[in-house]
């Protein structure tokens, strides 16, 4: 089994910041990346920043200069640093990371359950 736990979502007012966190646990061989996404009531779930094991970011435009995503790969943790928080910035986050169980395995995207972030104008 593969687990995922976020943390660090909550309510803040425009103009604040939080922090998420993902710990990723159980029988896993090898992390390539780890990421966030997002989705808000009656929307898609956008990327929001990734970043691979060998420290690459990538970050949906609407986040630049406000998120930062960083992490830790021998705790298997990734942090999304959230500043400059906007309305529309308002979705629940999911933690993913893409990832092999086993040396000869397939690499396989798994989630987490989500944890709400609301922002008030």
């Amino acid at each position: 089994q593969v687990q995922l736990v976020e943390s660090g979502g909550g309510s803040v007012q425009a103009g604040g910041s939080l922090r998420l966190s993902c710990a990723a646990s159980g029988s896993i061989f090898s992390i390539n990346a780890m990421g966030w996404y997002r989705q808000g009531l009656g929307k898609e779930r956008e990327m929001v920043a990734t970043l691979t094991s060998g420290g690459s970011t990538n970050y949906t435009s609407s986040v630049k200069g406000r998120f930062t995503i960083s992490g830790d790969n021998a705790r298997k943790t990734v942090y999304l640093q959230m500043n400059s928080l906007k309305p529309e910035d308002t979705a629940v986050y999911y933690c993913n990371a893409e990832l092999k169980r086993r040396a000869w395995s397939t690499w396989g995207d798994y989630w987490g359950q989500g944890t709400q972030v609301t922002v008030s104008s």
